[in-house]
């Protein structure tokens, strides 16, 4: 998955100034589902689905919520996305962000394995370990 481009820039921030990035700390990254690429300069609403009943997924930060191994880290439990209520949409990528609602900062995105169809009665469930970030 790649980083969002205010993640870049925080990280470099990070690294070669010592600036801690406002996000750091946070105990839940927020994970949402997406109908097109919502590119390294975009936010979290950047194409971001709108199906009845949707939401952002809170997950804990550490090793409750996430795996690491080397320069892969894999979601610790399955993701449940709420039930679509109404309206339907084709998912093609997820993003990870700082925020529950609005416009947060995307801290990665990439796309899913395959398109996903959702319509009324269908819940988008990712079992452990489906959703990885690699650093390169």
């Amino acid at each position: 998955m790649a980083k969002g481009s205010t993640t870049d820039h925080d990280f470099l921030l990070f690294a070669l100034n010592g600036v801690t990035p406002s996000w750091a700390g946070n105990a839940n990254v927020y994970v949402g589902l997406c109908n097109a690429n919502p590119t390294a300069s975009g936010n979290q609403t950047t194409n971001e689905t709108s199906y009845g009943s949707y939401a952002r997924v809170a997950v804990a930060v550490g090793s409750g919520g996430w795996t690491v191994t080397g320069a892969t880290g894999s979601s610790a439990g399955t993701i449940t996305f709420p039930t679509c209520t109404s309206g339907s949409d084709v998912l093609t990528h997820i993003i990870v962000g700082t925020s529950a609602s609005g416009t947060g900062q995307i801290l990665y995105f990439g796309p899913l394995s395959a398109p996903f169809s959702v319509s009324a009665g269908i819940q988008p469930v990712f079992d452990p370990t489906t959703l990885q970030i690699t650093e390169a």
